[in-house]
C-alpha cells in the first residue's frame, strides 16, 4: 500500500502527504466491528440509499450503482461465482467479513477469519451448508444456503 501510494503521488494523483494518508487508511482498516455492526452500517444500500431515520445518504440511483459494483467485483476474482451461487451484491474484507445486500429487504453479514486464495472468507463463500433439498453438503456457503432456503436473490 505504501509503495502504491508513493507511486501514485509521483504522478500527481495524490496531493496529500503520503504518510498522513497512509496513517488514515491503516486506521480505517483497523476498525473493530461485529457482524451486526457491519450489517447495520450497510443497511442504507438495502433501503435504496436511505438511512434508518429516513434521511437520504445516497440517491436511489447511486445505491443501485453501488450494489451493481458490489455484485460485479465486491468479492474480487470470485465475484462471478458469488453472483451465481448467492445471487446478491456482496463485499468481502480481509478481516473475514462479507456483507450481502437484499435490496428492499435487509443486509446480511457473515464472518470467518480464514481466507481463501482470492482473499474472501472461507465460511462466507465456500463453507458447509445445504443443497436445494436441505441436505448437508460441503462447499456451500452460509449466504448460498440463505438465498436457497429463502428464495431471496436479485435474479
Amino acid at each position: 500500500n505504501a509503495a502504491l501510494a508513493h507511486f501514485m503521488a509521483s504522478y500527481g494523483n495524490i496531493t496529500l502527504p503520503v504518510p498522513a494518508l497512509l496513517d488514515a487508511y491503516f486506521r480505517q482498516c483497523s476498525i473493530e466491528a461485529s457482524c451486526a455492526d457491519l450489517a447495520l452500517a450497510a443497511g442504507f444500500l438495502a433501503r435504496g440509499g436511505l438511512l434508518a431515520d429516513g434521511s437520504a445518504l445516497l440517491t436511489r440511483s447511486q445505491a443501485k450503482q453501488v450494489n451493481a459494483v458490489m455484485l460485479t467485483c465486491g468479492t474480487y476474482d470470485a465475484a462471478g461465482e458469488f453472483a451465481y451461487r448467492v445471487g446478491l451484491p456482496g463485499k468481502s474484507g480481509v478481516g473475514g467479513g462479507i456483507i450481502a445486500i437484499v435490496p428492499g429487504e435487509c443486509t446480511l453479514c457473515v464472518w470467518g477469519p480464514g481466507l481463501d486464495r482470492r482473499g474472501n472468507s472461507v465460511a462466507g463463500v465456500s463453507g458447509p451448508g445445504l443443497d436445494r433439498r436441505g441436505n448437508s453438503v460441503a462447499g456451500v456457503s452460509a449466504l448460498d444456503r440463505f438465498t436457497t432456503l429463502t428464495g431471496l436473490s436479485v435474479f
